[in-house]
């Protein structure tokens, strides 16, 4: 299965209120504007990403384009797991990212399982303006409970005018590689947020399976190991509380979602 979707968002002139100006998706992603009195009352566009309980299935080719305009303001949050099967073929999910000057993204998808047997490619780009801010994150759970991971190579390239701010690549799903300290440590799940938002950390702080690291140029990686999902998202929120710049948005009610 072949599939696009595209969003974009704007600041409306009229009422100074980040709006989805193009919303488009097909199965088996789609994409949901938040609606009511909630989002009535925000200055960002939140818009939930729904995918089906059977994707990505081996051969399915998924992209996601999001454009956010100057000054905008919008959070993309997943509202289930995403369970990577076997098929005829490896699976693709791509999604490009565009934040003109002063834009603001969160992109907060759910878990991927990548399941026994699946092999999964995930590529993410993006490109920020001068000003623009980012919290990008990902959390991979090798296979389900009792099973072991299936095949998945990850790209994240994320670059500013300037040039590349982090580029990473990572690879699930031989059992040796799992087991080395140097990568999972013998846990099944993996969960990282790439934060470019204001102020960032001077030096790394860690904790018990959980990392904050500033990047060389700007921008800091955060980390987090463990043997479920829960714990691991857990974990992962104590590592970018400690983010100065992310830390005072939430306190000045610049940023939503913060868990």
């Amino acid at each position: 299965m072949r599939a696009r979707a595209r969003v974009v968002v704007t600041v409306d002139g009229s009422t100074g209120r980040s709006v989805v100006r193009e919303l488009r998706s097909q199965a088996p992603l789609s994409l949901l504007p938040q609606r009511g009195a909630v989002a009535a009352g925000s200055t960002v566009a939140t818009v939930h990403m729904v995918g089906s309980a059977t994707a990505p299935l081996g051969g399915d080719d998924v992209e996601l384009e999001i454009v956010v305009g100057p000054g905008a303001a919008a959070v993309l949050t997943g509202v289930a797991a995403a369970l990577a099967l076997p098929g005829p073929s490896r699976s693709r999910s791509s999604v490009r990212i565009e934040l003109a000057e002063g834009a603001r993204l969160q992109y907060l998808p759910e878990p991927t399982v990548v399941t026994r047997r699946a092999a999964h490619d995930g590529t993410l780009e993006a490109r920020l303006a001068a000003g623009a801010r980012l919290r990008c994150r990902e959390m991979l759970v090798g296979g389900r409970a009792g099973e072991p991971a299936g095949s998945y190579r990850g790209h994240l390239r994320i670059c500013d005018d300037e040039g590349p701010l982090l580029v990473q690549d990572l690879d699930l799903g031989d059992a040796a590689l799992h087991a080395s300290p140097a990568h999972l440590a013998g846990h099944r799940v993996l969960g990282t947020e790439v934060l470019v938002w204001g102020t960032d950390p001077v030096e790394a702080v860690a904790g018990d399976w959980w990392s904050l690291v500033p990047l060389a140029r700007r921008g800091a990686l955060a980390t987090a190991v463990g043997s479920d999902a829960v714990g691991t998202r857990r974990d992962l929120a104590r590592a970018v509380a400690n983010h100065p710049g992310w830390a005072a948005g939430v306190t000045e009610g610049l940023a939503s979602h913060a868990g």
